[in-house]
């Protein structure tokens, strides 16, 4: 019987985690069946079993640990002492760094979230309402303390989120800038339009 092709310092469960997030990117969770990714990690559909129950299983682990991974951070940003403009920057930054270097894993989290079953799909629509809110009462508080323009701070929110979520096209382009002038660039073009 074949062995899990696992990378090193990896978990043979990480490592069905990781191509699964790839293999849902690629196809999407609806298209993506179990011996498509046995075949991917190198085994037969029967030996993902011991390692991992169903495909919903993956795609809830995958959701899970990006939501954890931003939640996280979210709630250093908000603790520091830095100003609302500054925090917003500090959560762009991860959110582009996030998209550049765990794209996969973010992409699926962001595109694939709805094929969950409760009580996971609420509690993930429960912790991305949040997260926005979140953000949203950071640009808030920049209003009230004139950093920030006073904008419609969700709708502000929508816009940053989705420009971000446009490094998709990064990923595809054939000839593209690194990743730290993309990061960069989309920085100066989001802040700058925040900034008072």
């Amino acid at each position: 019987m074949a062995k899990i092709r696992q990378r090193k310092n990896s978990t043979r469960k990480e490592t069905i985690i990781e191509t699964a997030a790839r293999l849902f990117r690629e196809r999407g969770f609806s298209a993506s069946s179990m011996r498509d990714l046995a075949e991917q990690v190198g085994v037969e559909a029967a030996s993902l079993y011991n390692h991992i129950s169903s495909k919903e299983e993956m795609l809830q682990e995958i959701c899970f640990a990006v939501a954890n991974r931003f939640m996280s951070h979210i709630e250093k940003v908000e603790l520091s002492n830095s100003t609302a403009i500054k925090k917003i920057e500090a959560i762009l930054r991860f959110h582009i760094q996030q998209m550049i270097n765990h794209y996969e894993e973010v992409y699926v989290s962001d595109r694939e979230w709805k094929h969950l079953t409760d009580p996971y799909l609420s509690n993930i629509q429960n912790q991305r309402r949040s997260y926005r809110q979140r953000i949203a009462s950071i640009i808030e508080e920049g209003i009230r303390k004139e950093e920030i323009k006073n904008i419609d701070a969700p709708t502000a929110v929508l816009i940053m989120l989705h420009a971000v979520s446009g490094i998709e096209s990064w990923h595809r382009s054939k000839q593209k800038i690194s990743g730290e002038l993309l990061e960069e660039n989309m920085v100066m073009i989001l802040v700058q339009g925040l900034k008072k």
